[in-house]
C-alpha cells in the first residue's frame, strides 16, 4: 500500500530514497516485461515470414497449420499491444478515439472511484458490520491492559498536554478564563440562588453545626477573656465611680454574660438560637423576593469580583496550573502520570472483564464511526477526486503504468499465444470442412 502511495504521488512532492529504489526496479521490470511480450510478437512475424516463404517454394501441408498459427499470433499480439497501450496513451502518436483513456479520463476516474469508495466503503451497514467483526473493545482492552502499553498511550498524552500547554499563550488562556467564568459570574444574579441554598441548609438542619460552633467559641472566649470584660465595663463606667463599684459591677456584667454565654450553648431551644433560625430564615427570603437585599448582594458581588487580589487569584490560576501540568508531565514518577498510567490499564481490565461496559463502549464506536461517514461520507470522498483532478495527466498514466503496466504485458504475450492456438482451430477446421 505504501509503495503504491508513494508511486501515484503528485509530481514535485519528494519521495524516500528507498521509494526511489523500489519504482527503479518496478521501472526495469516493465522494460523487461514489454521486451519479453515484444519477443512473443517478433516470434510470431518471423515464423510468419518462413512459413510464407517456405510456401511458397513447394513447402509440406503442415507448414500451413504453423503460418496460420503464427498469423492469428501475431494478429493477437498486435490487437493487444494497441489495447494495452491505448489505456496509457496514443498508439504510435496517433489520436486515434477512445485511446489514451487514463489521461483523457482522468477527472472521470477519480470521481468513480470516489463514489465507488463512498458506496462501498463508507455505508453505513459496511462500516456498522466491520466494526462488530472488529470487536473494538475487546481488542483496546487488551492492548490497554499491557503495562508497557499503558505507559506508551501515558507518555504520548503527557507530550500532547506539554506541547498543548506550551504553545498556548498566557494572556489568552487568562482572557478565556475571563470570558468564561468571571463574565459569567457577574452577569448571573447571585441573590435568588443564593437565597434557594440558604434555604435548603435551614430545611436540612446543616447550619446547626455552624451555629453550635460559634456558640461555643463565644462560650470559650467569654469564660478566657474575664480581664478584657472587666476592662472594657471599666473603661465605660462613669470617673465618679469608685473603683470597687465598678469591679463589682464588672464581675456582675461578667457573671450574666457568662451565664447568657452557656444557656445559648447548651440549649437547643434558646431564644436566641431560634432568632438565629428566624433571621437566617428571613434572609433567604429576602435574598430570593426582596429588591433591595438582592441589590445589596449584587453590590458585594461587584465589590468582590472586581477586588485586585481577586483579579490577582483568577490571573495566577493558569500559571499555577500550567506549571504544575508541565511538572507532572515532564515527570515519569509524577503521581497524576501515574494515577494516568493505572487508570488506562485498569479501564483495559475492565474492558475485558465486564461485558456490560464493552458492549457500551462498541456501541460509542460504532455510533460515532456511523455518524461521521453518514454525515461526511461525501466530504471524505471529495479528498480523492480533488487529489486525482490535480495530478497531472501524463505523469498519472506513467505512474499508474509503472504499477500494473507489468502485468499487463502478460496480457500481450497471452494475446500473442491464445491468438496462435485460435488460429491454428480455425484453420484445421477450415482445412478438415474443405
Amino acid at each position: 500500500m505504501e509503495q503504491t502511495r508513494s508511486a501515484v504521488a503528485p509530481v514535485g512532492r519528494s519521495t524516500r530514497p528507498d521509494a526511489q529504489q523500489r519504482e527503479e526496479a518496478k521501472r526495469r521490470d516493465l522494460r523487461r516485461m514489454k521486451l519479453v511480450a515484444l519477443s512473443f510478437l517478433i516470434g510470431a512475424t518471423l515464423i510468419f515470414l518462413g512459413t510464407s516463404w517456405a510456401q511458397s517454394k513447394g513447402a509440406p501441408a503442415w507448414v500451413g497449420y504453423v503460418r496460420a498459427a503464427a498469423e492469428a499470433g501475431m494478429v493477437g499480439a498486435l490487437a493487444d499491444w494497441f489495447a494495452v497501450t491505448a489505456l496509457f496513451r496514443h498508439p504510435l502518436g496517433l489520436k486515434i478515439p477512445h485511446t489514451a483513456i487514463i489521461p483523457n479520463k482522468k477527472d472521470v476516474l477519480g470521481n468513480s472511484l470516489g463514489d465507488f469508495v463512498g458506496a462501498n466503503f463508507l455505508s453505513e451497514p459496511v462500516v456498522r458490520d466491520k466494526l462488530r467483526r472488529v470487536e473494538t473493545s475487546r481488542r483496546v482492552g487488551e492492548w490497554l491492559a499491557r503495562p508497557e502499553n499503558a505507559e506508551r498511550v501515558t507518555a504520548e498524552v503527557a507530550t500532547v498536554v506539554r506541547g498543548a500547554v506550551t504553545v498556548l499563550r498566557d494572556e489568552d488562556v487568562q482572557a478565556v478564563m475571563e470570558q468564561a467564568v468571571v463574565r459569567q459570574v457577574v452577569d448571573k444574579e447571585w441573590g435568588p440562588p443564593l437565597g434557594r441554598l440558604l434555604q435548603q441548609v435551614l430545611t436540612d438542619g446543616a447550619h446547626y453545626r455552624l451555629v453550635d460552633l460559634v456558640v461555643d467559641r463565644a462560650y470559650e472566649w467569654v469564660r478566657e477573656n474575664h480581664d478584657t470584660v472587666l476592662r472594657v465595663v471599666s473603661d465605660r463606667a462613669p470617673s465618679w465611680s469608685p473603683r470597687f463599684v465598678d469591679t463589682m459591677l464588672a464581675d456582675k456584667v461578667y457573671g450574666e454574660v457568662l451565664s447568657f454565654a452557656w444557656a445559648v450553648k447548651t440549649d437547643v431551644n434558646h431564644p436566641m438560637r431560634l432568632a438565629v433560625d428566624r433571621f437566617l430564615a428571613e434572609f433567604a427570603q429576602d435574598l430570593q423576593d426582596d429588591p433591595e437585599t438582592m441589590a445589596r448582594a449584587e453590590t458585594v458581588k461587584r465589590q468582590l469580583v472586581e477586588h485586585p487580589e481577586v483579579r490577582k487569584v483568577i490571573d495566577s490560576a493558569w500559571s499555577t496550573a500550567k506549571e504544575m501540568l508541565l511538572a507532572a508531565a515532564e515527570d515519569p514518577s509524577s503521581e497524576l502520570r501515574r494515577r494516568v498510567c493505572a487508570g488506562l490499564a485498569s479501564f483495559g481490565r475492565r474492558l475485558q472483564d465486564d461485558p456490560a461496559l464493552a458492549q457500551k463502549v462498541d456501541g460509542w464506536v460504532e455510533g460515532a464511526a456511523t455518524y461521521v461517514v453518514t454525515r461526511y461520507s461525501r466530504e471524505i470522498t471529495t479528498i480523492i477526486t480533488d487529489t486525482v483532478e490535480r495530478w497531472d495527466a501524463e505523469e498519472t498514466s506513467r505512474k499508474i503504468e509503472l504499477q500494473v503496466g507489468r502485468d499487463l504485458q502478460f496480457i500481450r504475450i497471452n494475446g500473442t499465444v491464445v491468438g496462435a492456438l485460435a488460429g491454428l482451430a480455425i484453420y484445421s477446421v477450415a482445412q478438415a470442412l474443405f
